[in-house]
């Protein structure tokens, strides 16, 4: 199973991604961004704004995730951002088609919290590419609502969130299990 946070960037990933680890047996994670830095000296004379407009990204997102989970199997967490709709849905379709069941969530945090975490983080305080991205979590807020479970972070510790997140894969591992049980 993957667990995919999703939400923009401030809003607690990678510190949840840590506390959910810790609560699931078995569970690793799994940074995609290193995807992006793997592709980033072969891609450099192919432009984007972001890693994630290369199609070979994603392509390579579902397939090492599938390598991953055939190899150690038990869960995946991937703490990442996809504030595309269209990115999302190929990402998503990839892994539906390779029969990993998702438990898609977006971690949540009011315009003042972001703009507060951002400025204060620790290992990159003020990012204005963090900044930068704030109008495209808005704009992404509709689909993701629709497609993903939405947790509100502003007022949660990490452990309080990755508890919930924890209720929530464990739900979508028993409707996976009660739709495909076993032989």
């Amino acid at each position: 199973m993957i667990v995919w946070l999703n939400g923009t960037f401030g809003a607690g990933k990678t510190t949840t991604a840590a506390e959910l680890a810790a609560l699931l047996p078995g569970s690793r994670i799994f940074d995609t961004e290193e995807v992006g830095v793997m592709l980033r000296h072969v891609l450099a004379s192919e432009p984007v704004r972001d890693f994630q407009d290369w199609q070979p990204w994603r392509g390579l997102v579902v397939a090492a995730a599938t390598q991953l989970l055939d190899y150690v199997g038990g869960t995946l967490i991937v703490p990442q951002s996809v504030l595309v709709h269209q990115y999302w849905q190929e990402i998503r379709t990839g892994l539906t088609n390779a029969g990993i069941p998702i438990c898609h969530v977006v971690l949540h945090a009011d315009r003042d919290e972001l703009i507060r975490r951002i400025d204060t983080d620790p290992t990159m305080p003020h990012s204005q590419w963090r900044f930068d991205h704030l109008d495209d979590y808005d704009a992404a807020r509709s689909w993701h609502s629709q497609e993903a479970h939405v947790i509100d972070t502003t007022s949660l510790k990490p452990h309080q969130v990755a508890k919930l997140i924890a209720a929530q894969a464990d739900q979508t591992r028993s409707a996976t299990t009660n739709r495909n049980p076993a032989s």
